[in-house]
């Protein structure tokens, strides 16, 4: 039922935005708001909202709410990224992440202007403060690896993350209450040797600390599918 609700509340926005209703730029109504007029919960407005910023219609800015995306030109619906369904998508993907985000992350160490230290060490924190929620923890470590794509100055890096959205980022259930390697301090404190580099102005280490990441976190996947 859950879902269905979410689909729904999804195609409105989307029409919403398309259709030119909410024009770009604009920002989407409160998560109370939304509740409020569609009858709905506060998970299935986060979910509609995590869907169409994967799908590049809504962008979020922490404490300031989400804002409507100009629609992909010509088209009566948004470009959707290749859908991730299976255990080898997702490998897939985390090898199409290592080589795109180390060189974000490169650039992001000579590029980078104060604000964007400011909104890594904002991500950085916000997702210390991860709650038990794997959607909460997903979008979280998404806005840190956005942060990183933002710092490099290059909008084909930010863009190409916010087609894919937090849905890039796995975070299985079990990855909230597991230590050591496996847990979310491990990826916490890859994300701080990542934002380290780029506060040092060091490319190379930078680049080296996000493949570090991200090959880690293609271990976790394997040990978290028992593979």
């Amino acid at each position: 039922m859950s879902r269905n609700l979410t689909s729904s509340l999804v195609d409105q926005l989307r029409s919403d935005i398309v259709e030119g209703r909410i024009a770009a730029g604009q920002k989407l109504p409160s998560e109370n708001a939304l509740i409020a007029e569609h009858s709905v919960s506060r998970t299935v407005v986060r979910e509609a909202i995590m869907r169409l910023q994967a799908e590049g219609l809504v962008h979020t800015r922490k404490g300031s709410g989400s804002f409507a995306l100009t629609p992909p030109s010509g088209m009566d619906a948004p470009i959707q990224s290749r859908p991730v369904r299976t255990l080898e998508d997702r490998r897939h993907l985390l090898a199409f992440r290592a080589g795109l985000e180390s060189e974000a992350a490169a650039l992001a160490a000579t590029a980078h202007h104060p604000h964007h230290l400011a909104a890594l060490r904002e991500a950085l924190a916000s997702f210390a403060e991860a709650d038990a929620s794997p959607a909460d923890a997903m979008a979280r470590d998404f806005d840190f690896h956005q942060a990183v794509a933002g710092a490099s100055g290059n909008p084909f890096f930010t863009d190409t993350l916010a087609g894919l959205g937090p849905a890039m980022i796995s975070m299985p259930r079990h990855r909230l209450d597991a230590g050591g390697a496996h847990g979310l301090g491990a990826v916490a404190a890859e994300h701080e040797a990542v934002l380290a580099a780029i506060e040092a102005g060091d490319p190379v280490a930078a680049a080296a600390a996000m493949r570090t990441h991200l090959v880690n976190s293609r271990r976790r996947l394997d040990v978290e599918s028992g593979q």
